[in-house]
């Protein structure tokens, strides 16, 4: 994945803190959009809540205004405030049997439908750290052979913490983090460091990572597998319905979007827009031509349209 804002995380009834209206939080979010150039109010407002309280809590700030006011006044503040809501968790090939269906069924079909020389582009969204981009590359370097995977492949991660971009782009990770790669495709694609492996360098250049918000930047053009892996299901249903739209555009005609399995859509919009092909996996091919619909053009690009 991915950032994201973890479910049962609860604050105890015995806080004390003033934001019961959510007028308050609608002022911090404000504040963080117009100043910082923040936007976090695509974001479902109760997991908002928790984790802004558990940071409140955290500085020793019971009052909503004291606490924006300590935000204007401490510069690192608005750093510690969002590695406190983007959650990253992740690891390398998380939900085995997905992984699977992707080596034997879906990668092979997106080369299938490729000339020999043809590129093919790959999208991790919401990559947080790297782990599945990572994974990613190491299926389609299997698939292509090195040399192919060199030539033809670009694999893009985004997300909108910085410091885990950071973390993506050195490719470095513990021997326990590494753990669910086998041990032949360890050796083959990470090198061992005093600390644990680093991604090797001359596969570098295939994968790219970089800081992005997927409903504010442009789509990337062009790909043939999406993964956006339970980030969806923490933002409210309009943002869904944005970012949705914006990968219908960034897919080719042929191409696959995989999401999580504990997402939750907006079920009338993915059906208009996506069709299953694989429902235990979660893996979705486009619906020609649906993102024209006039009733979503406006929801997904707003003042673009115009």
């Amino acid at each position: 994945m991915y950032h994201c804002l973890p479910p049962n995380i609860t604050v105890s009834p015995t806080e004390t803190t003033d934001f019961t209206d959510s007028a308050d939080l609608e002022d911090l979010l404000t504040y963080l959009k117009q100043v910082q150039q923040i936007d976090l109010t695509g974001y479902k407002r109760p997991s908002l809540l928790r984790r802004v309280r558990l940071r409140m809590r955290d500085v020793r700030v019971e009052h909503h205004q004291d606490y924006l006011d300590y935000l204007k006044q401490q510069p690192d503040e608005v750093t510690h405030l969002l590695n406190t809501v983007y959650i990253n968790f992740t690891s390398f090939f998380r939900d085995r049997p997905v992984w699977d269906h992707l080596e034997n069924e879906v990668i092979p079909k997106i080369i299938a439908s490729k000339a020999p020389d043809e590129p093919i582009r790959i999208w991790s969204a919401g990559c947080a750290s790297g782990e599945e981009t990572y994974s990613l590359a190491i299926l389609l370097a299997e698939a292509l052979g090195i040399e192919q995977f060199q030539q033809r492949v670009r694999i893009y991660g985004s997300d909108v913490d910085s410091e885990a971009i950071l973390q993506a782009q050195r490719g470095c990770y513990s021997s326990y983090a590494v753990e669910p790669v086998p041990p032949d495709l360890l050796e083959k694609y990470f090198e061992p460091t005093a600390e644990g492996y680093c991604w090797r360098r001359q596969l570098y250049h295939s994968v790219i990572f970089r800081t992005r918000n997927l409903i504010q930047a442009p789509p990337l053009p062009r790909i043939d597998l999406l993964l956006c892996r339970n980030m969806l299901m923490y933002l409210t249903s309009e943002t869904q319905i944005r970012a949705l739209v914006r990968f219908h555009f960034s897919l080719q005609p042929t191409g696959y979007l995989l999401i999580g399995q504990a997402e939750n859509l907006v079920s009338h919009i993915q059906t208009s827009l996506f069709q299953s092909v694989h429902r235990q996996a979660r893996i979705f091919t486009k619906v020609p031509n649906a993102h024209r619909d006039r009733r979503l053009l406006p929801l997904a690009f707003g003042s673009m349209t115009s």
